[in-house]
């Protein structure tokens, strides 16, 4: 029982944190660049319960969690999304370019996460006489960066409504950045068909087809490679990730 305790609180509250303020950086952005409508909605907290979407981050994130650890004991994959921060982009300067902004500081924050996350290594010498203690902080840690680079990277990916699509909106040429944001109108439903759904009905068939999870497992192991890098804890790379299979 304390084990699956662990678990769940190793899974969901990097999740938890990764996702609120990714959240938080999108309002804040489009705060510092003249529109106040997520602060007027609240929106401009780091509590999770503001950013909360009913099905994208309790009720997917919480069956994909129960069951996995109901099933193979431990969590290999999670998903999930949550409320959008409400934008007047019409109250920036340049809407498109500063929707661009704005898209843009989630992954950010996530990727600032990460890195603030890889500095805690250096605090391990501290946990010399538990080393139990030590082990439990080396695995949060390792979590933790790996929900904050799965959720920025992924989030990049160059499809409206990801950060990424939006992204590319804004630096697209008029006439094309048009027909791309067209593509937003079919929401979350199209990420969910083309990278999800597809994926798991070609198994079905024998065709191997899951370009989201290969592109993850490669790119998440090389941004870890540099933050730790950056953060100076390169050392923590083998024994975080060893040869990157597991991520």
């Amino acid at each position: 029982m304390i084990g699956m305790i662990w678990s769940f609180l190793l899974a969901a509250i990097p999740v938890v944190i990764a996702i609120t303020l990714h959240e938080a950086a999108h309002g804040y952005a489009a705060w510092a660049m003249g529109d106040n409508t997520a602060k007027e909605a609240g929106r401009l907290s780091l509590n999770p319960l503001a950013h909360v979407d009913r099905v994208g981050t309790i009720l997917l994130p919480g069956f994909l969690l129960l069951s996995q650890l109901a099933t193979i004991g431990h969590v290999s994959f999670m998903f999930g999304w949550a409320k959008p921060v409400p934008i007047a982009a019409w109250r920036f300067r340049d809407p498109r370019r500063g929707m661009m902004v704005v898209a843009a500081a989630g992954p950010a924050m996530n990727f600032f996460l990460a890195w603030l996350g890889a500095l805690t290594l250096h605090l391990l010498p501290l946990f010399t006489h538990s080393p139990a203690g030590a082990e439990m902080q080396l695995e949060f840690v390792t979590v933790f960066i790996v929900a904050n680079l799965a959720l920025g990277l992924f989030n990049l990916l160059p499809i409206p409504p990801l950060d990424g699509g939006r992204i590319v909106v804004g630096l697209l040429p008029l006439g094309m950045a048009r027909v791309w944001a067209r593509v937003e109108r079919a929401g979350i439903l199209v990420v969910l068909l083309i990278l999800f759904l597809l994926p798991a009905a070609l198994r079905e068939f024998g065709i191997s087809y899951d370009p989201v999870r290969e592109y993850l497992g490669v790119a998440i192991l090389q941004a870890a490679r540099l933050i730790l890098w950056l953060a100076g804890s390169s050392p923590f790379l083998p024994v975080m990730f060893g040869d990157g299979s597991d991520i």
